[in-house]
């Protein structure tokens, strides 16, 4: 394996993670600004307030984009198993 291949590697896996985390951590900033603008509206400093919103917005984002991440891992691993004859060199 070359240092290309291995950069080209780490890259990959790197895009692949950061595809597959932004949607959900995507949803918690956005649900969590809300909370956030929203206790500070109407002077509200409840912990449980912005913890619960932001715990199931997150699993409810994560049902609905897990079609999505499994396709995203299934692809990254049958190409990093398909090109294994090309690293091995």
């Amino acid at each position: 394996m070359t240092p290309d291949m291995a950069v080209g590697l780490a890259r990959q896996a790197i895009e692949v993670t950061l595809e597959m985390s932004l949607p959900l951590l995507g949803v918690g900033l956005a649900v969590g600004v809300t909370i956030s603008i929203l206790q500070t509206a109407t002077q509200l400093q409840e912990t449980t307030l912005a913890f619960v919103p932001k715990i199931l917005s997150m699993f409810l984002a994560f049902l609905l984009a897990f079609p999505f991440l499994m396709d995203k891992m299934i692809s990254y691993t049958r190409d990093l198993y398909l090109s294994m004859g090309t690293y091995i060199k």
